[in-house]
């Protein structure tokens, strides 16, 4: 498959990207950063992510993008999270409100801080992020879903940035 922007090949269209941490992750001094262990982070006690799913319906697919993002929660929906991390049916817990700790930097607006509802599912799958049903692109494509070459400029973009 060819990048229709570049003219590159692609050996295989990825449908999922995300970082290895949120972003102000990155923004405090080594030396005060505390744990980031797999889908959870805890920068100076005081802030509490977790990464989660945000899945984009592929029109006219079965597949599904996703963008792997870090969500900020209060320290109680995070320690609830955290309690229930092995606990069987834990996917009937209510949604938490968090706000959406990772840039994306292919949007022309920051998706950093947008409101979200976070989804617990079950046992060993990452929580499903939604988004505030509002007009940011972001929100719009979760809503509405992107066409395949949505998903090959996103690709692009991104190989391309780097």
């Amino acid at each position: 498959m060819k990048c229709p922007h570049c003219n590159n090949e692609l050996n295989e269209l990825p449908l999922c990207y995300g970082s290895e941490a949120p972003y102000y992750f990155y923004t405090v001094p080594e030396e005060k950063r505390t744990e980031l262990i797999r889908d959870f982070c805890v920068i100076d006690e005081q802030h509490f992510f977790i990464r989660g799913h945000i899945e984009i319906p592929i029109i006219d697919s079965k597949e599904k993008f996703i963008w792997s993002v870090w969500v900020s929660l209060s320290e109680e929906n995070f320690l609830k999270s955290n309690e229930l991390l092995h606990v069987e049916g834990r996917e009937t817990e209510k949604p938490y409100f968090g706000w959406l700790s990772t840039e994306l930097s292919i949007y022309p607006i920051t998706t950093l801080s947008l409101k979200t509802m976070v989804h617990t599912q079950e046992v060993g799958a990452v929580p499903l992020i939604e988004l505030e049903q509002t007009n940011h692109p972001l929100a719009v494509e979760q809503r509405e879903g992107i066409t395949m070459e949505r998903v090959k400029e996103i690709a692009h973009l991104i190989n391309h940035s780097l």
